[in-house]
């Protein structure tokens, strides 16, 4: 399985901005795709997820965010809306396999990884 992200940029406080996640590579049964970001001195944390046809968001994107799916489930997008400086970050998009509830949200759960794009919001 590969992924590979795209969209990020640089925008302004307030702005928005649309990432993809193209999945490719083998069929992979009971399989989950989130965001996760990692902002500079700080750990990789979770974003938001589609899970068993349900959406789950961190705290902090929660309201602004919004994580969905293509019809044929290869490629995952995450709409930012209202963007803050402090959603500055490398935002990596995650693949997992037979994921339960309590694994969403952590990052060493997740088998697949995209390179990364860079978001930068600025105030």
């Amino acid at each position: 399985v590969q992924l590979q992200a795209s969209g990020g940029g640089l925008v302004q406080a307030g702005g928005s901005l649309r990432l993809s996640c193209a999945r490719s590579g083998r069929t992979v049964s009971d399989y989950s795709m989130a965001w996760f970001r990692q902002a500079p001195g700080r750990e990789r944390e979770f974003v938001a997820t589609i899970w068993r046809r349900n959406t789950y968001y961190a705290d902090s994107v929660k309201g602004r965010f919004t994580v969905s799916r293509d019809s044929g489930q290869n490629t995952v997008y995450l709409q930012m809306n209202s963007l803050k400086p402090e959603d500055t970050a490398v935002y990596y998009c995650a693949g997992g396999v037979r994921l339960i509830y309590s694994d969403i949200g952590r990052s060493q759960r997740y088998d697949y990884w995209g390179q990364g794009t860079q978001v930068t919001v600025s105030s």
